[in-house]
């Protein structure tokens, strides 16, 4: 009778696994898709490659990465990430080309001046921004006690912002006089910091140099000198004496002001507001060969970029952040700028809640005027040698930016509930004209060439002239 009860047991426990194996996940499926099977919402896709690894630069703006991974953003997405901190600028942008990184938190100007012709060329796409403002002008001690008298102060005798670089050009001006070559440091020849030094200093009448195919420096006419320093180093090299002042994100002018050795004169926001900091970057080959991949990539990066808007998580955020494997500075000077607040001289910490921003203004779609901009400069200083039509500029930031990879991985959270239809832009992918930059000009990415020729200083593009 045991032994009828056993083999009957026996015979059951079989047809369950046939019928398992016959209706249930396939036994050659991957993870991946086993995991698919199971989800509820039915919103994961078939990932080409789930095993992804990518790069990072140790600034507060790289947090989309950091929070996609640490909440489980990209798991929910069937994705499995390394993210890994990399030496500087080049190292990322070389590491992509060649394949060692799957995608990485990058430069804005660096894609688009890989596809433009300047530096390493390549084909690379970005479909995501990863957030605006976020930087900052810091000059030394020396230099900050010279602009001084320079200012207008409030009744409480506190320097009045937006700072100009008005009350710098003296101090340029004494040190030129008396031998001195003017320094100052930023992180890249295409980073954004190198075009909003630039805009600052020019706006003032401050030359900041030229580029040109045989001077790569940049430092052609100039009364400023720009070199790259990398951005965790920039206050060890301020303190040195090396330059005298440098652009830079976050935590990087915080921590000089923490370590008394420099103060923040002016903010990115002052000099163009609510304008576009790093992208995250494929290549083209890797978007067309794993496109599934990259739109769920994209869809982990929004949510993130959404939940660090929230201002109750930014405390949060300033602990995952503060962790050595990814900015790994001090919570108090990541928090004196990530938790709506900015310090400029020591003691003076006045109140900036865009300082910071992930998702606020539509700041995660990539779009097409953003881009034009970075072109925009890159003509004025040189970068861009020769004069090009008004339509290339269109074209190709089409080849770079890829909004059609944001809708699709936004259209797919609107169905699951994480985004609101009025968290989609309506957009052609162009930005109204604004006028919110320091000198008061007026950008319109439609009209690349106007804006170009409307500098005093900067090369003029004569196909418009």
């Amino acid at each position: 009778m045991k032994n009828t009860i056993k083999n009957k047991i026996f015979w059951l426990l079989i047809l369950f696994a046939f019928v398992y194996q016959a209706c249930g996940p396939s036994a050659t499926q991957s993870p991946t898709a086993q995991a698919s099977a199971s989800m509820s919402t039915g919103q994961q896709l078939a990932i080409e490659k789930p095993q992804l690894t990518f790069g990072f630069i140790k600034l507060t703006d790289m947090a989309p990465l950091a929070i996609a991974k640490e909440l489980g953003y990209f798991e929910d997405e069937g994705l499995f990430v390394t993210i890994e901190a990399q030496s500087n600028w080049k190292n990322v942008l070389d590491r992509v080309i060649d394949g060692q990184l799957d995608g990485s938190h990058m430069l804005a100007g660096q894609p688009i001046a890989a596809g433009a012709g300047f530096g390493r060329q390549a084909k690379l796409v970005t479909p995501f921004s990863m957030d605006l403002n976020g930087n900052g002008i810091t000059v030394s001690n020396e230099v900050w006690a010279k602009m001084k008298p320079h200012l207008t102060v409030d009744a409480q005798g506190k320097p009045e912002h937006p700072i100009s670089a008005d009350a710098l050009k003296p101090v340029v001006d004494e040190y030129r006089n008396s031998g001195k070559p003017f320094k100052m440091g930023m992180v890249f020849p295409v980073s954004t910091h190198n075009y909003e030094i630039r805009y600052w200093l020019a706006a003032a009448g401050i030359h900041p140099g030229y580029y040109s195919k045989d001077n790569i420096q940049g430092q052609i006419d100039a009364q400023v000198l720009l070199s790259v320093t990398p951005p965790p180093q920039m206050p060890a090299t301020l303190e040195a004496g090396t330059i005298y002042g440098y652009c830079v994100g976050e935590p990087w002018n915080q921590q000089a002001v923490f370590k008394g050795i420099g103060v923040p004169v002016a903010t990115n926001y002052d000099i163009w507001k609510n304008n576009p900091e790093k992208v995250f970057v494929m290549t083209e080959e890797f978007v067309t060969t794993n496109p599934n991949t990259a739109v769920a990539v994209t869809k982990a990066l929004i949510r993130a970029g959404k939940w660090l808007d929230n201002p109750d998580n930014r405390p949060k955020a300033v602990g995952i952040l503060s962790m050595p494997e990814y900015v790994g500075a001090d919570s108090v000077v990541i928090a004196n700028s990530m938790t709506g607040t900015f310090e400029f001289e020591k003691g003076d910490k006045r109140s900036l809640p865009d300082f910071n921003v992930f998702f606020k203004y539509h700041a995660t779609y990539p779009f097409y005027s953003d881009g034009i901009w970075f072109l925009t400069q890159m003509r004025r200083w040189g970068q861009i040698p020769e004069s090009k039509p008004a339509d290339w500029y269109q074209e190709k930031i089409r080849e770079i930016y890829r909004p059609d990879i944001w809708r699709e991985a936004a259209a797919l959270l609107l169905e699951e509930g994480q985004l609101t239809a009025e968290e989609i832009p309506d957009t052609d992918g162009y930005k109204d004209p604004t006028a919110d930059f320091i000198d008061g000009k007026i950008y319109d990415g439609k009209d690349p060439l106007g804006y170009i020729n409307s500098f005093e200083i900067g090369y003029k593009d004569e196909s418009a002239i």
